[in-house]
């Protein structure tokens, strides 16, 4: 018996398809390849400043002289173009290869919000899209050399984190959260997820924690504090640091311009400042990345 027309089509399909694949795993190995090590922000729960973490963290390694690539993979509601204060689309050049919007000579950007004609327009995609995107993302866009690469992550276990931990392996993973139960109980899930996923975890940062009058400058324990810290002792895991509560961190996000360079001091520019340097030292150390390097 003779196959149909149809069934001929649909196998040449499918072997096209994991040969197109097999290529894009092939440019993803080789982009990766040149970048030290990529830290993975994310959390259990929205509304805990993940993407305020992600952007001054990034800022904040580009600022002591790391070469930095902040990638956004939030698909539905990107963030980061607007806390840069970055605008317009991004650039293709002669081969076909996306080339990131630039924040400074340290720090290159690649958003969704980037690829959009109107900032204000909604993306209504479903996993094998936002899947497809998040690995473009990495084998379509010219990194170069980079020392980090930061990815920020919308909140959950969802699709897209479960593609940045298959597409970047050796991730290191930072886990946002705030200090109350509501958030802590979110957190623990997400932990359980990168346990589950074998990932890397670098640590926890605990944001808004706690709240510094802008008028006396003492602090105010406005949504309680040392929730993450106690979590990632219960967990065995390492606490990276606080971040306050600062009315500096509302001013920097309006204006487009992260509280890091902000030219004023700041409690949340300190903890953000300090928490780059921790962040660069245990991924230094970590014991998975120097396995990795040497494999």
């Amino acid at each position: 018996m003779t196959e149909c027309s149809s069934c001929n089509s649909n196998s040449n399909s499918n072997s096209s398809s994991k040969v197109t694949k097999s290529i894009q795993d092939e440019i993803i190995s080789s982009t990766l390849a040149k970048i030290k090590y990529k830290i993975f922000v994310m959390s259990g729960k929205g509304g805990v400043g993940k993407s305020s973490v992600a952007t001054n963290l990034a800022v904040a390694l580009a600022e002591m002289g790391e070469k930095v690539g902040l990638l956004d993979v939030d698909i539905h509601g990107p963030s980061v173009p607007h806390l840069l204060g970055l605008k317009g689309l991004l650039d293709v050049d002669e081969h076909k290869f996306i080339k990131p919007k630039k924040f400074n000579d340290n720090l290159a950007v690649v958003s969704m919000e980037c690829l959009l004609t109107d900032p204000d327009q909604a993306v209504l995609w479903r996993g094998p899209m936002k899947t497809s995107a998040i690995r473009q993302f990495v084998s379509d866009v010219d990194w170069g050399e980079l020392d980090f690469l930061v990815i920020d992550s919308p909140p959950g276990t969802g699709d897209e984190p479960m593609t940045v931990l298959k597409t970047i392996p050796d991730a290191l993973c930072v886990v946002v959260t705030t200090p109350q139960e509501v958030s802590l109980a979110d957190v623990r899930k997400a932990i359980n997820f990168l346990q589950y996923a074998k990932a890397n975890i670098l640590g926890i940062v605990e944001n808004m924690s706690g709240l510094i009058c802008p008028y006396c400058k003492k602090e105010i324990s406005l949504f309680k504090k040392g929730g993450g810290r106690e979590l990632a002792s219960r967990l065995g895991l390492d606490f990276l640091g606080a971040i306050p509560l600062d009315p500096a961190t509302v001013v920097a996000g309006d204006l487009g311009k992260p509280v890091v360079l902000l030219e004023e001091d700041s409690f949340a520019k300190r903890a953000f400042l300090e928490l780059a340097k921790k962040v660069k030292e245990k991924a230094e150390n970590s014991l998975e990345v120097l396995s990795s390097i040497h494999k």
